[in-house]
């Protein structure tokens, strides 16, 4: 088993698995801050939501950040699908959502909420081999949707 060292903020939380068997560590909400956009139709742009700790990881892991299934409850989305924190970085974590829908009456994640999870990710060390062709010649390099499903 791998230790991470955590350090926590004021009202800081540790992250926790609800059950044993789940993948990822519930994070929750220290402090947060809605953003406007400028201009005459004032909307929410993101929302920053602090998550009262940083970690100190051991180097070849990385920490991967995900909106929670309860996310659907909520007007909001992840605004980099999945976020990505290095063994190197110190900072506070935090998670950024955007708005779906902008309507006065919004659900957003409010101090004390579980907002996000963290899954702790141990990295392949990989190398590159640059070649003239790949071995497996097909029809797939449409890309999305190449295989017609």
């Amino acid at each position: 088993m791998e230790t991470f060292k955590i350090k926590l903020f004021e009202g800081g939380k540790i992250p926790v698995k609800a059950t044993a068997s789940d993948a990822g560590y519930d994070c929750f909400v220290r402090d947060f801050e809605i953003v406007y956009d400028e201009g005459p139709d004032v909307k929410i742009k993101h929302i920053s939501y602090k998550l009262g700790f940083a970690l100190e990881m051991p180097e070849g892991w990385a920490t991967l950040i995900f909106q929670r299934s309860s996310v659907f409850k909520y007007d909001l989305i992840l605004s980099n699908a999945v976020g990505v924190v290095d063994s190197g970085y110190r900072g506070e974590l935090q998670c950024i959502f955007k708005p779906t829908n902008n309507k006065e009456n919004s659900m957003i994640y409010n101090v004390g909420d579980r907002v996000c999870q963290i899954i702790p990710y141990k990295l392949p060390e990989i190398k590159f081999e640059v070649v003239e062709e790949l071995s497996m010649n097909n029809d797939r390099g449409g890309g999305f949707g190449s295989t017609g499903k």
